[in-house]
């Protein structure tokens, strides 16, 4: 099926996780909490106020992938979709964290 629309779309598979992060924009920090996570973005729940608007620069820190840039692609319900600024340095950084840390998490629940 052709897409209809001139949008992007994400390329890479997202992997599911939960890694507490912190988020900087500008002057303003936020606590936070990585989604789900692919090659080329990251998804994010906020736990505190960020006004990041689309096409925003933005520093992801957590302990697993390091200290990540990227750009705001989308922002809703205290949720935050970050585009990974493609460069040598976050390829190994992610093909690090894919290789050595990342576990899917499941949902706690089953029917």
């Amino acid at each position: 099926m052709k897409p209809t629309l001139n949008m992007e779309s994400r390329n890479s598979a997202r992997r599911r996780c939960r890694i507490d992060s912190k988020i900087r924009y500008l002057n303003q920090r936020a606590e936070g909490r990585v989604l789900d996570v692919s090659r080329t973005g990251i998804s994010l729940e906020l736990f505190g106020s960020l006004h990041a608007s689309t096409g925003s620069m933005v520093v992801i820190e957590n302990k697993d992938i390091g200290l990540i840039e990227g750009t705001v692609r989308w922002c809703r319900a205290g949720r935050l979709g970050v585009q990974i600024k493609q460069s040598s340095n976050t390829l190994a950084q992610m093909s690090a964290y894919f290789r050595f840390f990342h576990k899917d998490v499941r949902p706690v629940l089953s029917r």
